[in-house]
């Protein structure tokens, strides 16, 4: 019976639990959106500004410089009884792993677009994102007292680039910089906000807008029953629709994802947030109306409910290192934490114990006793869990589907000024990893650089200046060394090479006689055989000879660079009874070999990679034009639904900063993949490239 009442009281709370994030293009207003979230529900006391450097969830000291949002931020709040755990997203495409992360453990989500520019690039690019994990969303367009703000051509660009259907349950009172409130579709009524003001003011729709209203209402309807069963039979009967049906089926089209209500409003101004919250309540899912969490346990997939009173399994979604400690987000799907309970981290087989729970507001936070399903909360004691590491009970393993990381696409060297902070940079590049899984740190084994990888310049450089100010270290950052090769183009035949040394003592003698040739064309590696006959060259002295010449390869005689690409025949060879020996021959191959290098043809070879570029059609010559620029041989081009498929062998030192200039060309639209093709002549011989 306990277990009964205790379930019927975890069902009742979470009707009442919204998990959301806010989705957009940088500079659409979410940030500001999130802000007035937070003020008219309470949780803040004062209404935070971009300009001003006084949000709360912008409150990294890049983000306030920058003025964009870098790091996703968790808040709670309350309306009407709700509690709404509410994710600001970065907008800017660097950071898009961010969203991914965040993505994965939301039940909702609110897209705000500008109401001048529309569906802009990376507000595309998360609604795609959204759809993946089958997030349910509505559609805030902001921004309406902007000089050319359009509802309309912003609802046609969701439309048309979004491959959604817009439910728009609000028309605008006023148009620019009388923007002024909205008429609600669904009660017919106009709800104003004054200049400055905290409340809005309801009452009957203005008249000169009555007609529009109408009929806005009518299409809304027409549109809802062609989508929902229930609400066609209504229509059908009555050749209307009442206000309950409508709300009823606006919620089941947002929760299977056929539809999507539009709101609009101007943040900045504090109109339309509260209609948007109350759309948060009515129209998206609180935990039990999403599907119940999957996993895998002993190769089966089991299936766990959002209840308070299951076994205990939650997903890391987020790590972050402050200074009063190491702050691990997790989101609960099922069953209850407490303090000082032992979870299992399942994928890496290890147990971890809970120091404290606590209530995340941006980088505030209230301590809580418990965590039950449902919850989104930041956990101290856990020493090892990573980012999209399953948590669960020991006694009741199940592992969930980590996000996915994006592979990096952009690479910077770094390096320690100081020698002494080499060690310290180390641990900060580790914390670093740790807390961003998108980014990713190697030593590159030819060159020793420490080589630091993301998804953008951006990224890079916020990764980076994250170091300076958290750790005080001077860090200097520059390409990686592309790592060349040198081939051999024309050998040499019968190159004797004589090594004779007497000291005092026993000597060391041994004679050699090589042929240098080049493999065929676009083979890489080293071939060593030997023709020697009569037992003239031991077999012992032999393979010392073909050490010797793997020694030799290590540096080229154009730069120093690694060779590649030919075969060396030892053809003869001489001994002597008492100075031969193993180290004698491994010499004379070693200098034997690099006398041969210096006396054959050789040329330089730079590293290539396969580039796949995909780009709208309109941006195709632009991005032909720039491959070329970068020494690219386009090998094939396809063109599918409105977008060209571009493949190229380009090389790999003309790549730094390409993700940023294809972003720019193509508005951010593009995007490209890389896969490594071996190694191709480079452009200039005799020398490394500058």
């Amino acid at each position: 019976m306990r277990t009964t009442d205790l379930r019927h009281r975890s069902a009742s709370q979470l009707t009442r639990v919204r998990n959301l994030g806010i989705l957009a293009h940088v500079d659409a207003g979410k940030t500001t959106v999130t802000e007035r979230i937070l003020y008219l529900t309470g949780a803040t006391h004062k209404r935070g500004e971009v300009h001003d450097g006084t949000t709360v969830t912008d409150f990294d000291s890049q983000e306030r410089d920058r003025g964009i949002t870098i790091f996703a931020a968790a808040v709670s709040c309350v309306w009407d009884g709700h509690r709404i755990n509410l994710i600001d997203t970065p907008g800017h495409v660097d950071f898009s792993d961010e969203v991914e992360r965040s993505l994965r453990v939301l039940d909702g989500a609110i897209a705000v677009f500008d109401a001048v520019a529309g569906v802009e690039p990376q507000s595309e690019a998360v609604w795609r994102q959204a759809d993946r994990h089958a997030v349910p969303r509505i559609a805030f367009v902001n921004k309406l007292d902007r000089a050319g703000a359009d509802l309309d051509a912003a609802v046609s660009s969701i439309r048309e680039r979004l491959h959604t259907v817009p439910l728009v349950v609000q028309l605008p009172i006023g148009q620019e910089d009388e923007f002024i409130g909205v008429v609600d579709l669904l009660r017919m009524r106009a709800l104003t906000w004054r200049a400055g003001g905290d409340t809005y003011e309801e009452g009957p729709v203005p008249e000169a807008l009555r007609e529009e209203a109408e009929r806005r209402r009518r299409l809304l309807e027409e549109t809802v029953a062609e989508l929902h069963p229930t609400a066609l039979e209504e229509f059908c009967e009555r050749s209307t629709l009442s206000a309950r049906t409508l709300t009823g089926a606006l919620r089941e089209l947002t929760h299977s994802g056929e539809g999507v209500v539009v709101l609009c409003g101007s943040a900045y101004r504090n109109c339309g947030i509260e209609p948007l919250l109350e759309a948060v309540v009515a129209y998206l899912p609180s935990p039990l109306e999403v599907p119940p969490v999957r996993g895998t346990h002993g190769g089966a997939e089991q299936e766990r409910e959002a209840d308070e009173a299951a076994a205990f399994v939650g997903l890391v979604f987020k790590v972050n290192s402050t200074s009063t400690g190491r702050l691990t987000y997790v989101r609960v799907y099922a069953g209850t934490i407490e303090k000082g309970d032992a979870v299992l981290d399942v994928g890496a087989r290890r147990s971890e114990r809970i120091g404290r729970i606590l209530r995340v507001q941006a980088d505030r936070h209230a301590e809580m006793d418990r965590a039950v399903a449902g919850d989104i909360v930041a956990v101290i004691g856990l020493k090892a869990a990573r980012s999209g590491a399953t948590l669960c009970a020991p006694a009741a393993p199940l592992l969930l589907e980590p996000p996915t990381a994006a592979d990096p696409v952009v690479s910077v060297a770094v390096e320690a000024r100081r020698r002494l902070d080499t060690d310290r940079l180390a641990s900060a590049l580790t914390r670093l990893v740790e807390e961003d899984p998108s980014l990713t740190v190697r030593t590159d084994p030819e060159t020793g650089q420490t080589v630091l990888s993301g998804m953008g310049e951006l990224h890079l450089e916020v990764a980076v200046e994250k170091i300076r100010r958290a750790q005080g270290l001077d860090v200097g950052v520059g390409r990686p060394q592309v790592a060349y090769r040198e081939t051999v183009v024309r050998g040499v035949s019968g190159l004797v090479y004589r090594h004779v040394k007497q000291d005092g003592g026993a000597g060391q003698f041994a004679h050699v006689v090589l042929d240098v040739e080049p493999l065929e064309t676009g083979t890489e590696g080293f071939v060593f055989r030997s023709t020697v006959t009569g037992g003239r060259v031991p077999q012992e002295y032999i393979r010392a000879v073909e050490a010797g010449c793997r020694d030799a390869l290590a540096e080229g005689p154009l730069g120093g660079h690694p060779v590649t690409g030919l075969r060396v025949t030892l053809t003869d060879g001489a001994t002597h009874s008492k100075d031969s020996s193993e180290m004698a021959f491994r010499t004379a191959g070693r200098f034997g070999l690099r006398e041969a290098l210096r006396a054959s043809v050789m040329a330089l070879l730079e590293p290539v990679v396969e580039v796949t570029v995909t780009v709208p059609d309109d941006a195709v010559g632009a991005v032909l034009g720039d491959l070329a620029a970068r020494r690219g041989r386009v090998s094939d081009q396809t063109a599918r639904s409105g977008t060209a498929v571009v493949t190229a062998t380009v090389p790999l030192a003309e790549l730094f900063g390409y993700a940023s200039r294809l972003r720019s060309r193509t508005q951010g639209r593009g995007t490209f993949t890389t896969r490594a093709d071996g190694y191709a002549p480079a452009s200039v011989s005799g020398g490394t490239p500058a």
